[in-house]
């Protein structure tokens, strides 16, 4: 059976371009803003799931706008949104994306133990 990372690896690089344009524009963004973004995003679908409200995160207004684009690449993914023309990949389950953002949550938390404070933004944001 195939890793994660290869099979899921077109949506994995979609999540992460969406979280470091964030970091891109918001340079004081760090690795526990993410973790607190994914918790939110992960809440939401497992809310969907079960049919309850998610629960309020209290976000910032910098983990606000990643959550916002998260979740964007997320529905798009989905098949639920429109992305940009001609771009409309075969639509994925929610567990699927459930999957995708735990793989995530999994790679913040190595690269902050190796690399601090920013250790996941600095890494992923060399590769996209």
């Amino acid at each position: 059976m195939a890793r994660i990372e290869e099979q899921y690896e077109d949506v994995l690089q979609n999540m992460e371009v969406a979280i470091v344009s964030v970091y891109r524009e918001h340079r004081e963004m760090s690795d526990y803003d993410v973790l607190r973004v994914l918790d939110a995003v992960v809440d939401s679908y497992r809310a969907e799931n079960v049919g309850r409200a998610p629960r309020n995160f209290g976000l910032s207004e910098v983990e606000d706008l990643c959550r916002d684009r998260l979740r964007q690449i997320c529905e798009w993914r989905l098949g639920r949104v429109s992305g940009p023309e001609g771009s409309e990949p075969e639509p994925k389950k929610v567990d699927e994306i459930l999957l995708c953002l735990k793989r995530i949550v999994k790679s913040v938390k190595r690269w902050n133990r190796e690399g601090g404070r920013q250790g996941y933004l600095d890494f992923v944001a060399r590769f996209v």
